[in-house]
């Protein structure tokens, strides 16, 4: 069976509107894409932010008429004032489940450790495998700057350390490091969803729940970490600099992350009042500041 498929690139704030109109003509499903690779940062819970360019994909059975689908969606978006560009084409029906799963792969983060969607076997069973699906909270190991983090975590010496994830997320460096032979860990973030996905992703990695404590910022009550990581923005990073460091042991390591290029030296030089800061370290459009607390 083949599909059409109809694609509108049209502003953030149009999205919706395009989207129920699709349904209301007939699409069998609805996606929304990135067509201009622009990053989507951390959302506040409650947010579903789009990109500011969005791709409204729609797919319909191939009863319809293209050329018609084409039309109505154009004389809507004219009639609405909606930007649009518009192309289609026909589609070859195929396992849309598993071309999605086949998108992600085990990682590679340092010497030992891989990250590993469930449905995939281990490169190799005697390094550290953390199992991680792609879910509701931020972080799977294949954004730079999370990519960075656990790579930095690799290297540590982290037998029987303490670890504070600030801005936790899926708990992803929290339950690494666990994973790499901390002793025990805690997670902070503004998100209950994350806290949720932090508790699923360490049964699942068949990590002893009390290991690691997790909280809302508002119920942290202060730790002395050997290592704390934050991998959130630049701005709050800035914010939390005196949370950050009352909470990271002396001689304790620290990694930054979330902070583009441009924004590296103001993170840097708040930090480096209370951190022996190394050279920043860059991915792509990101940085990845580290240290160890004075």
């Amino acid at each position: 069976m083949s599909w059409l498929q109809i694609k509108i690139t049209t502003q953030a704030e149009s999205a919706e509107a395009l989207e129920d109109f699709l349904l209301e003509i007939g699409a069998s499903s609805i996606t929304l894409e990135d067509p201009e690779d622009q990053p989507i940062y951390e959302p506040l819970p409650g947010e579903t932010p789009l990109w500011k360019s969005t791709r409204v994909v729609g797919l319909f059975t191939e009863d319809f008429a293209i050329d018609h689908i084409v039309k109505e969606v154009q004389a809507f978006a004219n009639q609405q004032q909606i930007p649009n560009e518009i192309t289609s084409e026909t589609v070859e029906d195929q396992d849309w489940e598993r071309a999605w799963m086949d998108d992600f792969k085990p990682i590679q983060c340092g010497e030992r450790l891989w990250i590993c969607p469930s449905w995939h076997e281990p490169p190799n069973k005697n390094d550290v495998n953390m199992i991680l699906d792609p879910g509701l909270a931020f972080g799977t190991g294949t954004h730079p700057t999370t990519f960075q983090c656990l790579q930095y975590l690799d290297g540590l010496p982290l037998t029987n350390a303490k670890v504070l994830d600030y801005g936790c997320g899926s708990g992803i460096l929290a339950i690494a490091a666990l994973l790499l032979g901390a002793q025990d860990a805690i997670g902070v973030d503004i998100d209950p969803q994350a806290l949720i996905a932090t508790t699923n992703n360490m049964e699942r990695n068949s990590l002893e729940r009390n290991r690691i404590e997790l909280f809302l910022p508002e119920e942290f009550q202060g730790c002395q970490a050997d290592v704390t990581v934050a991998n959130i923005l630049a701005g709050p990073l800035v914010e939390l600099a005196p949370v950050i460091s009352s909470n990271t042991k002396s001689g304790g390591y620290l990694a930054l992350s979330g902070i583009l290029s441009d924004q590296a030296n103001e993170v840097y030089e708040t930090y480096s009042q209370y951190f022996d800061l190394n050279p920043i370290q860059q991915k792509e459009d990101w940085v990845l500041i580290t240290g160890k607390k004075k």
